[in-house]
């Protein structure tokens, strides 16, 4: 108990980042810090379960129909207890980071903690090169697939525009994330977001339960081993939010209070999609095959309407949650991170989202490519590169003893928590990287053979009566090769 003392004291010392100190407080400024300011234990939280479920919910059910009702359910609970574990490891790195840094007085003031500097600062150079290649490139598809999502989405409220011109719109309306300094800031909008999520969640529920089984509906998953292992890896990826851990912790103001946080997000997470994956997919079943966004077999209703809105908001927020990280390296990369001035950084950010945006439009695969970057990024990122972290920080017998934060006595101590990562290692890069990214890849490959790269409409239904001139043809893959509904 000592000892936690003295981390506390070490930890949260003098930190309050972006602060304004001594300053009499007014209204103005109290309503900045209710709205603006979020260091607390509830705010990590919202974050956490805001940023850890967003569309994903909305292709749940479609992994689903990969799987089986059975399987499906049991990967949740199976990733999402794997996930916990993994955010635990990543907080109790960060923590033991920061707390030797402070002892030799490093001052965090105007700096954010990122993941690769605690591999860098816990394990050295090599350790960082491969985390901040991971972590970078999963960020910048996590951002992607928001992206793509939002067209997705709008299409079903406003199909005027194709799914491309929406992403074009989106792309724009998605740069203003620059403005945001840091995760301290998100404080109104992880609180909406999640409220939007779980509005979205019982709406799918709901929904589907009304609208009953569809005429002859079949449940044949899992038929095969492509798409089952497609459906695993999507569940992979929804439990695999915590690439932005660090900086979620950093911007608390007693980050060792993190360590319960991601398990809770979790649990709240599952109450929403455990009912809404299987209630979609007991409704429509074998369907789903095709419907990788499940708002596209639901009635149009002011209900949907008002899902897909509040989808579209959050995934606003989302996009923001995943390229923060992203605008953080780089404004280090060009030396502007301590800069002061919220304006400079936020042009120098900008260059961050061009490339986000391309990727985009070359891959509008809304569904398939949850499953490839869950197997290729995510698998690496947030499960096989912490776990290992943890493992090789704390291999000699004075780490383990110098250690900050001891494991805990129910999973066996050191002995325990090597047992546990040793298996995470070897699980995810069997069945995730292994098994998860051969299918993914045979998956994403047969989208882009069935509607070409740069597709204008993607899995959306052909013109209905008098054809409308170029508006749905696909202008850069043969139009033989446009099949919306051609089988997965």
């Amino acid at each position: 108990m000592a000892s936690d003392k003295v981390v506390e004291t070490v930890i949260a010392g003098n930190y309050v980042e972006m602060e304004t100190e001594g300053k009499p407080k007014d209204v103005k400024s109290r309503l900045s810090n209710l709205l603006w300011h979020g260091g607390s234990v509830y705010d990590a939280w919202f974050s956490c379960a805001s940023n850890q479920v967003a569309q994903v919910l909305l292709t749940l059910p479609y992994s689903f129909s990969q799987l089986g009702m059975l399987s499906g359910i049991l990967f949740q609970l199976f990733y999402g207890l794997l996930g916990s574990w993994t955010a635990y490891l990543i907080s109790i790195l960060y923590v033991e980071y920061r707390t030797r840094k402070e002892r030799e007085k490093v001052n965090f003031r105007n700096h954010v903690i990122q993941w690769f500097e605690v591999l860098d600062g816990l394990l050295g150079k090599h350790w960082r090169n491969v985390g901040l290649a991971f972590n970078c490139t999963f960020l910048l598809f996590g951002s992607v697939i928001q992206l793509i999502a939002c067209a997705s989405n709008i299409y079903y409220i406003n199909d005027n525009l194709d799914k491309r011109t929406w992403t074009y719109i989106f792309g724009a309306c998605c740069a203003t994330t620059v403005f945001i300094p840091s995760f301290h800031n998100y404080r109104i909008w992880s609180f909406l977001g999640l409220l939007m999520t779980t509005y979205t969640a019982w709406y799918l529920t709901v929904a589907s339960l009304l609208h009953g089984q569809m005429e002859g509906v079949k449940h044949s998953g899992p038929t095969k081993l492509v798409l089952y292992f497609t459906g695993a890896t999507n569940i992979l990826y929804t439990f695999g939010g915590h690439a932005v851990t660090v900086e979620i912790m950093h911007a608390m103001w007693k980050p060792q209070k993190f360590k319960a946080i991601y398990l809770l997000a979790t649990l709240y997470v599952l109450t929403l999609t455990l009912p809404s994956a299987a209630a979609v997919y007991w409704a429509f079943g074998d369907m789903l095959l095709n419907h990788s966004n499940a708002f596209a077999l639901l009635p149009k209703s002011p209900f949907r309407d008002m899902a897909v809105i509040l989808m579209l908001i959050h995934q606003f927020i989302t996009f923001g949650f995943a390229c923060t990280p992203l605008y953080f390296v780089w404004e280090k990369a060009i030396g502007m991170h301590e800069c002061k001035s919220l304006c400079k950084r936020a042009l120098v950010r900008l260059p961050v989202v061009i490339p986000i945006w391309f990727l985009a439009i070359i891959f509008p695969f809304f569904g398939p490519i949850n499953s490839t970057v869950g197997s290729l990024l995510v698998s690496f990122t947030v499960y096989i590169i912490p776990a290992l972290a943890h493992i090789f920080t704390f291999k000699s017998s004075s780490a383990r003893q110098n250690a900050v934060e001891q494991p805990p006595k129910f999973v066996g101590r050191w002995v325990g928590s090597f047992i546990i990562n040793s298996f995470v290692v070897v699980w995810v890069l069997v069945v995730g990287f292994g098994f998860g990214g051969w299918a993914s890849m045979v998956n994403f490959i047969h989208q882009i053979d069935t509607f070409g790269l740069f597709t204008k409409c993607y899995q959306c239904p052909p013109p209905l009566l008098p054809p409308m001139p170029p508006q749905h043809l696909n202008a850069t893959a043969p139009s033989p090769l446009h099949h919306p509904h051609h089988g997965h």
